[in-house]
């Protein structure tokens, strides 16, 4: 699950992480309110206005700016909110901006010079450990630094028996080339970043920057956080922090039945028991000259009501030229599955315009094949893999 940078960065924070402070707003008068309370409580007489959407690279696209006073505010906000955001890593139609994050400035002058790096936690699922990923190249890119600059990355892999280390930390601090209290407070920040990751049973941790301030503090001033959405469970106020606007509506409405839903870009709809065999079923579609246009794994219930309700979301999408049900009859029988089948198709009447292929192989699936053939439907029944492969590229020619 993946989270705004506010909210990244109040779950920083209630694990003692120093956070560049802000207020969110969902207008420009909210908007103005907001920096006069930030003001009120950090002194800043300047602001930040940052669009809150699920997206990297928001400066790039014109969400992200700096504001120098209440009109400016005014008049910043009420341009990015409401806008369709796009950066490099949003759909090309954009994302529509909701609300803006007012924040503090702290790149205010000192004794020594700021300073930005780039710090990440996440898993290393080749070593099977946590790993911390930095670099004194901050506020960029980190994709392109690891292109050109592959020497400016740094990582500490943490041993999940005894966890982060001190010594780890230092070197962290060390790699970065900080000294006195600014060493000090990059050791803190690095342990308390690291507490906040494991804590909130996160998958992924992205400060960038992580900034030195003028006076040697250690701050994050953004946030990119991704939950682990099968430890919500244990995280009920982590839970109520989704934002589903941000999410694609079918994969919304696709989760609320049960299913397991993954949107994609291509023409053959797919309806598979179990995730292995849905990503073999992929690989059946490509090779029969086709693009899947979804990943979903109805599980081992596979009945009318479920296939129905798969239909209507595989359906929804408008580039779905042919349907393949791939169904492994281990769990639940294939003809129970061809049952359903039946009793979907019938029930959804003409809401189904596009030709359905159905590969039925387990327990009894000579039956299914035979109840769909029987059915005087327009199905077409398959068992082998192939076979249905060669059905797939004979209804798209």
């Amino acid at each position: 699950m993946n989270l705004h940078e506010y909210q990244g960065k109040e779950i920083l924070a209630s694990y003692g992480v120093r956070v560049q402070r802000g207020i969110v707003a969902n207008n420009a008068t909210e908007a103005v309110a907001a920096a006069k309370e930030l003001t009120a409580e950090t002194g800043t007489g300047w602001y930040v206005i940052k669009a809150q959407v699920h997206a990297g690279g928001r400066g790039k696209g014109g969400g992200v700016k700096l504001a120098k006073n209440l009109q400016e505010v005014e008049e910043i906000a009420g341009n990015i909110i409401g806008m369709d955001l796009v950066t490099p890593q949003t759909p090309p139609e954009g994302k529509h901006v909701r609300k803006v994050l007012v924040a503090e400035d702290v790149y205010y002058p000192g004794d020594s010079e700021t300073s930005e790096f780039y710090m990440s936690v996440l898993l290393n699922r080749g070593s099977g450990k946590n790993m911390i990923m930095y670099s004194t190249e901050g506020g960029m890119d980190i994709e392109e630094v690891a292109e050109k600059t592959p020497h400016l990355i740094f990582t500490e892999e943490i041993d999940p028996s005894v966890g982060l280390q001190g010594f780890q930390a230092r070197r962290v601090a060390f790699n970065l080339g900080l000294s006195g209290a600014a060493f000090k407070e990059m050791v803190k920040f690095v342990s308390s970043l690291y507490t906040a990751y494991t804590k909130s049973d996160s998958s992924l941790f992205e400060i960038n920057p992580v900034l030195k301030t003028s006076d040697d503090k250690i701050l994050a001033v953004d946030a990119k956080v991704v939950i682990d959405d099968n430890a919500l469970y244990r995280h009920k106020d982590i839970a109520e922090m989704r934002d589903i606007t941000e999410e694609n509506p079918i994969e919304v409405e696709a989760k609320a039945v049960g299913l397991n839903y993954v949107d994609l870009d291509g023409n053959v709809g797919c309806m598979v028991n179990g995730a292995g065999l849905a990503m073999a079923t992929m690989d059946l579609i490509k090779q029969a000259g086709g693009e899947p246009a979804n990943f979903l794994d109805v599980g081992g219930t596979a009945d009318a009501k479920r296939v129905e309700e798969a239909f209507r979301i595989i359906l929804k999408d408008p580039n779905v030229k042919a349907i393949l049900i791939n169904i492994f009859g281990g769990i639940v029988r294939c003809d129970r599955v061809a049952q359903g089948v039946v009793d979907a198709y019938k029930n959804m009447g003409d809401a189904i315009k596009v030709p359905i292929i159905v590969r039925l192989q387990g327990t009894n699936a000579e039956i299914a094949k035979e109840l769909i053939d029987n059915s005087g439907l327009a199905v077409h029944s398959a068992v082998m893999f192939q076979e249905a492969a060669d059905k797939v590229k004979e209804v798209l020619a």
